[in-house]
């Protein structure tokens, strides 16, 4: 096995505890993997709070920061974290304005944080919530009823952190971040399966020369299977995808991002012609996003995510943001 690690069973506390090495702003708790911005709870702050799988970095770990989140609680590789960590999360960065909790739509996690949302209610800690379910690729998958949660839970942590981040109550914090998951679509496709520490192997079988699309952030099965296509054939299948169902009436953010296998000099290629695709639809682009946000550990592949934006959306986007992942503006 060709990995970087000690042994499989402690990858994700070995991460954690070279992530609070790097970035002393954060507060790293290795043991109750619990992540959390270094100043919380910020006074007069709606907290945010979000978690999934390890093996997505830098979601959600590295957006915790100024900006964006203010806890992040990671669960084991591709598992959903427990409930205590999202409850200790949420008393962490409550500062008494209430809390949203971000939930990519995955049936683990939604019923991990729908328990937490209820323990911390009982503890007088006021909690709202919103499903984030972009994936235009298919309707049901393995762990998912409905869409599957992807690449727009980034714009929804970056635009409904700005807001926090300028004193929005709880109701406009959350109001927005639906708005936001309601404007975004996405749409994934693999060139070769990742490989889970545990396993050792590929998690799927994906014959040389074929590629999924519609693969699923932890390599569920997408669409179809089809002969290796060149980075414009793709971008037109992706983004008429997309496009078909989210239908922008105006400017997009346009993300696109790496499974975490797939180097800069594809992404920005393929970016390109993304970008040929939404031309050739008369689509404007109001700012683009290129790198590896929302990965599937070392899967080779990517993923396009559309956001329709208008003025309010877009400065919220473009506000000061400070994570190990995200940064601009300060």
């Amino acid at each position: 096995m060709r990995m970087l690690i000690n042994v499989p069973e402690t990858v994700v506390s070995d991460a954690l505890r070279g992530m609070a090495a790097a970035h002393p702003e954060l507060t790293v708790d290795v043991e109750r993997r619990v992540v959390v911005r270094r100043d919380a709870p910020v006074a007069g702050k709606v907290g945010l709070v979000s978690g999934g799988g390890s093996g997505h970095e830098p979601l959600h770990g590295g957006f915790v920061g100024v900006g964006m989140l203010d806890a992040a609680c990671p669960g084991e590789v591709f598992t959903s974290p427990v409930p205590d960590q999202m409850v200790r999360a949420a008393a962490a960065v409550d500062s008494g304005q209430g809390v949203l909790f971000v939930v990519k739509n995955y049936t683990g996690d939604v019923l991990n944080f729908n328990m937490a949302a209820e323990l911390a209610e009982d503890e007088g800690i006021q909690v709202a919530s919103v499903l984030v379910n972009d994936d235009v690729a298919v309707t049901d998958s393995l762990y998912t009823a409905g869409r599957r949660g992807t690449g727009a839970t980034l714009f929804v942590e970056k635009i409904a952190g700005a807001a926090a981040e300028e004193g929005a109550p709880l109701g406009r914090v959350e109001a927005l971040a639906r708005r936001v998951n309601e404007s975004s679509r996405s749409f994934g496709v693999a060139l070769a399966s990742c490989t889970t520490p545990a396993k050792g192997g590929p998690t799927f079988d994906l014959p040389a020369g074929q590629l999924e699309l519609g693969v699923g952030i932890h390599g569920e099965p997408g669409r179809e299977r089809r002969a290796m296509m060149t980075s414009g054939e793709i971008a037109d299948v992706a983004v008429h995808a997309v496009l078909e169902d989210l239908r922008p009436s105006g400017p997009v953010l346009v993300l696109v991002n790496g499974a975490g296998g797939t180097p800069l000099l594809e992404l920005y290629g393929y970016a390109a012609e993304v970008h040929r695709v939404l031309r050739e639809r008369g689509v404007a682009v109001a700012r683009t996003l290129v790198g590896n946000y929302v990965t599937s550990l070392d899967m080779a592949g990517a993923s396009v995510t559309l956001c329709q934006v208008d003025d309010e959306l877009l400065r919220l986007w473009d506000a000061p943001v400070q994570t190990p992942g995200l940064r601009w503006g300060r």
